[in-house]
């Protein structure tokens, strides 16, 4: 598992997403399961990518998808056993590819044994003090402690039988640890023990600055707009992931860390990337980035000189399983990312999208650093909007007064194979359908229709990611920008390649070059067609 570089394989890995419920069936129930999974492995090995990424395996009574946590050091008998992942990590090391896990620190399931002692323990118990409870306010106590809102809607405040409120950043069935309390920051080193004693190569951290909250608890009313808020981004949140790092680089395989960090400011968002806290963190004004020359050029270099300050390296992402997928979100007029608009957006132009997405990942290749591809990107998935309601599962559904059809549209299960449901997700005869409906129109997508067709998305990931591989100049390293007309991104990596990305509406012309290594759609007269991208070799 050696890099090509001699610096750390963390430094320009390209990580591939599983998001086991939708990733593959073992054992014909419907949802994705470590059999499954285990069964793909030389799939993700002849892809190309360099590490496995798996949302939440834990215990869980799934009131948020696997993110509200019921037992950290225990998978969760939907997709199998601890001996099983213990396998999985093996056989994925066999196949040369490195293993990042889920740690969901900021809160966890209201059915954990540590939530449910405080629950019985009563006010003013040590019990309680491990999360957040208060007593309400107002002439009997009934209305919330803060004025804090919930991530999914609705208060971040719920109160239990015995009149006192406890704190839920997300949904109520995920309470928020309290990590002032020594034996929180305790519990979670002995499990980042656990799973480097198994040997994960690292972690994904869930909403990574959320963890340490303004003990005052104040209500946001009283702050000003530019003001951080009390439940993120405080400066105790750094000494945590200090300890993580000293605990992660004593173990052979010295495990990483990745956050989960939505940050617009990018100094704030670095300093979680100084040389003794976590190796990198989630790029997302990228991900969120309109299909627009200058505004990619400007994130880049943002990107770049930010990361440079404290010499980490670059991550880039298109989609993950919070986010409407990209073909979708680039066939639309409004093609950057928004949690708030994404329940209003028109109808999308998939052709112009699916274009559009295999530009953008030549383009994300190409860059200095490390790239993530979500699981279906490679096939072109688009998001499926029409699930029925009485089928939709994400909380956000609910919680928002069933206004936010959530994410799950970016979630259904992927198309292995075959003309029909499940397209090989689940064995023949299985006994259950995919977990959610996946689209009549998939047949096309599934990775057996796509391979061995040139012209198809998951070809363009498998020859993009061997010449990455192969090309010394790419992943980690400088870049310099080269000249180009407006709505053309054009530049070089090292002695000899090149990357021009044309995101206007007009042919552009190539620079001079010795030949192309790949493009994202054929040349158009020995021009770059609207939407379109290539690699070359330059004098």
């Amino acid at each position: 598992m050696s890099s090509r570089h001699e610096h750390p394989w963390w430094r320009d890995a390209v990580i591939y997403q599983v998001y086991p419920r939708s990733f593959a069936d073992g054992n014909g129930d419907g949802l994705g399961d470590l059999t499954g999974l285990r069964e793909r492995l030389p799939y993700l090995r002849d892809l190309g990518v360099d590490a496995v990424w798996l949302s939440p395996w834990y215990v869980s009574p799934m009131a948020d998808a696997g993110y509200d946590v019921a037992d950290y050091r225990d998978i969760d008998p939907v997709f199998g056993t601890l001996a099983e992942a213990e396998r999985f990590i093996t056989e994925a090391h066999q196949h040369h590819l490195r293993v990042i896990v889920d740690v969901v620190p900021n809160h966890c399931s209201d059915r954990h044994p540590a939530f449910q002692a405080a629950l019985a323990a009563g006010p003013g118990s040590p019990e309680r003090e491990l999360f957040w409870f208060r007593p309400g306010r107002g002439e009997h106590g009934e209305l919330p402690p803060t004025d804090w809102g919930s991530h999914f809607g609705g208060p971040a405040w719920t109160r239990v039988p015995d009149g006192e409120w406890y704190l839920h950043m997300f949904a109520p069935e995920q309470p928020d640890w309290n990590w002032d309390n020594p034996a929180v920051p305790e519990d979670f080193q002995t499990t980042l023990r656990f799973w480097l004693d198994r040997g994960v190569d690292g972690f994904r951290i869930d909403v990574a600055d959320h963890l340490v909250k303004d003990p005052a608890l104040p209500d946001v009313a009283t702050l000003g707009p530019n003001v951080i808020r009390p439940w993120r981004d405080q400066e105790g949140v750094h000494e945590i992931y200090r300890e993580w790092r000293k605990i992660a680089d004593s173990y052979p395989q010295r495990g990483v860390f990745v956050g989960e960090l939505w940050d617009d400011d990018p100094d704030r968002f670095t300093r979680y990337l100084r040389p003794d806290e976590l190796h990198t963190g989630f790029n997302f004004p990228f991900l969120s980035c309109p299909w627009d020359a200058a505004a990619f050029r400007d994130v880049i270099d943002t990107t770049l000189a930010t990361h440079a300050m404290v010499g980490a390296p670059a991550t880039w992402v298109l989609s993950n399983h919070d986010v409407v997928r990209h073909v979708t979100r680039y066939g639309r007029a409004h093609t950057a990312h928004s949690f708030d608009d994404a329940k209003h957006f028109e109808a999308s132009d998939l052709a112009l999208g699916t274009r559009r997405a295999r530009a953008a990942a030549l383009l994300t290749l190409a860059l200095p650093g490390s790239a993530y591809v979500y699981q279906g990107e490679e096939l072109g998935l688009p998001e499926v909007e029409d699930i029925p309601d009485a089928l939709l599962q994400d909380p956000r559904w609910l919680r928002s007064g069933f206004t936010d059809r959530g994410r799950d549209g970016c979630r259904v299960p992927l198309p292995w194979s075959g003309e029909a449901v499940p397209y090989g997700f689940s064995p023949d005869r299985a006994a259950a359908d995919p977990w959610l409906p996946q689209p009549a129109s998939w047949a096309r997508l599934s990775a057996a229709a796509q391979t061995g067709d040139r012209r198809s998305m998951l070809e363009l990931y498998r020859r993009a990611l061997h010449v990455r591989r192969t090309e010394p100049d790419l992943g980690d390293g400088p870049m310099q920008w080269l000249p180009s007309p407006d709505g053309v991104l054009l530049f070089q990596r090292g002695d000899g390649f090149a990357c021009l990305v044309n995101l206007s509406d007009a042919p552009a012309e190539l620079p001079p070059y010795e030949y192309l290594l790949l493009t994202s759609d054929p040349l158009e007269d020995l021009k770059v067609a609207p939407n379109s991208a290539v690699w070359m070799r330059v004098a």
